[in-house]
């Protein structure tokens, strides 16, 4: 078993790299801080422009 797909520790299913994809006409961005694509989000439609990072994590680093 590859560890790419090994089973997810907590619920057991096969885990598989997530690529992020357009949506609602908003291509991924790539986090400033880590360099993992992110995807837009709802939440983040007003502030899209001066969204920089994937997360809170990130942002508090």
């Amino acid at each position: 078993m590859s560890l790419e797909h090994s089973p997810c520790e907590h619920c057991h299913v096969p885990s598989t790299p997530r690529h992020a994809q357009t949506k609602n006409g908003f291509p991924p961005r790539i986090c400033e801080r880590c360099g993992r694509p992110y995807e837009w989000r709802r939440r983040w439609a007003r502030d899209w422009e001066q969204v920089r990072y994937c997360s809170e994590r990130c942002k508090r680093a």
